[in-house]
């Protein structure tokens, strides 16, 4: 069986682990299988993603027993080159769906621990049951987190907070992850809010989307607020009287759903 499946449905790519007899444990074969899954979306025609895990977990983290030979190598050989642009193999689990053009978002359950955690922090939303935990758990095994994290969890939490989890490795409720920023919201069924919310997007304009990603990228990476604003009107400049843009005035003036063709295409009929 595949690590990880993608179906594209209605523009929205439903992006599984498949792994679930190891609660989506990652072994080698799963990591490489989801950055290859994320790259292959890169340039497809979507407008929403849905990254979830099937059975009992989101994921559990790394599949400790499945990386003991690699550990027994030469260390700085594994994790110092970049294989991809400025990530190595294992941070670019997570920064794959960061720098997706589109809104990626997570739907959690059950254990979202080390590696998972890391890599639903690539989402740009985070949508958890009421069960779940998720921890940083790479102290528990006399390591740092470092497939992501450092460059993601700074724009969600405060730094004790950071702090607090990372020294202690110990799980927290989906409520108190959301009180800490971790966790976007709470709900029953967290794959239905994230297909909901995946759908509502999906029906907004895909250049006016693909332009908010981008903006908020530049609005978060303490850029000058100088160089915000002019990125704020150049991506504005590019959509007013753009096609998609006359579309959704046209639909909205007409009450109707609005019909855009592929992404940053326009509308078609």
């Amino acid at each position: 069986m595949p690590r990880v499946t993608t179906e594209i449905a209605d523009h929205v790519a439903h992006v599984t682990l498949t792994r679930p007899d190891k609660m989506n444990a990652m072994d080698p074969e799963m990591t490489e299988a989801i950055v290859a899954a994320g790259a292959a979306l890169h340039d497809a025609d979507i407008r929403a993603v849905v990254l979830s895990g099937a059975g009992r977990a989101f994921c559990a983290g790394l599949d400790v027993m499945s990386f003991a030979t690699l550990a027994q190598g030469d260390p700085q050989a594994l994790v110092l080159p970049r294989t991809h642009g400025d990530a190595n193999l294992f941070q670019q689990v997570a920064m794959v769906w960061h720098r997706l053009p589109v809104p990626v978002i997570a739907a959690l359950h059950g254990a979202v621990y080390g590696a998972g955690f890391q890599l639903a922090l690539g989402a740009d939303i985070r949508i958890a049951a009421p069960d779940t935990r998720l921890a940083i758990m790479e102290m528990k095994w006399g390591l740092i987190p470092d497939m992501g994290g450092m460059a993601l969890l700074p724009r969600l939490a405060r730094s004790d907070v950071i702090r607090r989890l990372t020294y202690t490795a110990e799980p927290v409720a989906a409520g108190q992850a959301a009180a800490w920023g971790l966790v976007t919201e709470v709900a029953d069924d967290p794959h239905a809010a994230a297909r909901g919310l995946a759908a509502q997007i999906a029906g907004r304009s895909p250049a006016a989307m693909r332009a908010a990603k981008r903006l908020i990228a530049v609005a978060e990476s303490g850029a000058p607020v100088a160089d915000v604003l002019m990125a704020e009107s150049r991506e504005q400049a590019a959509l007013i009287g753009g096609p998609e843009q006359i579309e959704q005035i046209a639909a909205n003036m007409a009450g109707r759903a609005p019909v855009f063709g592929p992404a940053g295409g326009g509308p078609h009929r």
